[in-house]
């Protein structure tokens, strides 16, 4: 979104008498709101785009401003969900987890369960290595994509 975009959503929020507006996207977060007064619409958040994927989080072609400094960088790599659904870490209340941090896994080492449409699918590690860390909560929700653990390649 360039500034072109942002004054054509200004203008349009000034002819529709809208006094707040906020949109998200990829990455890029922008929250317009117009005072009551004779003060036009404020930028309360400072657009900013984050490259996601990219060690870092580096930012984008200069917008908003870069994100708090990270752990130092690392060749761990995230083993994420498959699917939405219930992340378990043991394949019932009463068992140990699969993995705990320092765990040897390899490719197919069960590293937890998620239960989507009361069908229980087994996550495998599909990577050899140590795990590192537990991103995800047992028996709470998680998405498409979000990391589970972290493992450092052997």
């Amino acid at each position: 979104m360039d500034l072109k975009d942002i004054k054509a959503i200004i203008d349009l929020m000034k002819k529709n008498s809208v006094s707040e507006f906020e949109m998200e996207k990829e990455g890029f977060k922008i929250r317009l709101k117009r005072g009551g007064g004779s003060i036009g619409p404020v930028a309360v958040e400072e657009p900013q785009m984050i490259a996601y994927g990219v060690p870092g989080g580096q930012p984008v072609a200069g917008l908003g401003t870069p994100p708090a400094p990270a752990k130092a960088p690392s060749n761990d790599m995230e083993i994420t969900s498959p699917m939405i659904g219930t992340f378990y870490r043991s394949p019932s209340p009463e068992s140990a987890p699969y993995v705990e941090v320092g765990t040897e896994v390899d490719a197919e080492t069960v590293v937890c369960i998620i239960e989507a449409m009361k069908v229980m699918n087994e996550i495998k590690a599909e990577a050899k290595g140590v795990i590192t860390e537990v991103l995800a909560e047992n028996a709470k929700p998680v998405e498409f994509g979000q990391a589970l653990f972290k493992i450092r390649p052997a």
